[in-house]
């Protein structure tokens, strides 16, 4: 099976699958939360609800101009190494990662619901890509603003699928006041 047989099943149900659980898991964390909970930053410091929202939805349309900006490889470029950090990475919150200055929270939004319709079309448009793109996505390379070398398309998208967990933990420690 070749890498474009492989994207046209597996790896493409896969990813999609993985976009849909990043969404779900933001979406259940903020139901119902009112604009002044979301607006309340912790204690300690740190990210407010609306914050981590807005963060997200700004995050997920930058890291997809990078995917609309690849250019197609010779070759499928593969690094399961890295693929495998992308994963781990995205999903330890003990880690943390400092955001590049273009995706920190800067009051675009004056709400959760505007964060949330922002996020969402961001969303669509990558789910779109995924459900159409007809190459192998590693491929594809592009730039990271964090990652010194380029990173394939299928890195970038496991980047974007999984970044909204990230911060569902970190909303969800914000509410519960820890």
């Amino acid at each position: 099976m070749d890498s474009v047989e492989k994207w046209a099943g597996k790896e493409r149900r896969e990813m999609l699958q993985l976009l849909q659980e990043g969404t779900e898991a933001l979406y259940a964390l903020v139901a119902g939360i009112d604009d002044a909970e979301a607006a309340r930053k912790p204690s300690g410091g740190g990210w407010s609800v609306l914050d981590c929202l807005e963060h997200v939805a700004v995050t997920e349309g930058a890291l997809f101009a990078g995917i609309r900006n690849a250019t197609r490889a010779e070759a499928p470029r593969v690094n399961p190494e890295r693929e495998a950090k992308i994963r781990d990475r995205a999903l330890n919150r003990e880690r943390l990662i400092a955001a590049p200055e273009i995706v920190v929270p800067g009051s675009r939004f004056a709400n959760p619901n505007q964060a949330l319709l922002n996020f969402a079309a961001a969303r669509a448009e990558t789910v779109r890509w995924v459900e159409t793109f007809a190459d192998d996505p590693r491929c594809w390379v592009t730039t990271h603003p964090m990652v010194r070398t380029p990173v394939n398309c299928w890195e970038m998208l496991l980047m974007i699928a999984l970044h909204p967990k990230r911060h569902a933990e970190q909303i969800r420690t914000v509410i519960s006041g820890q």
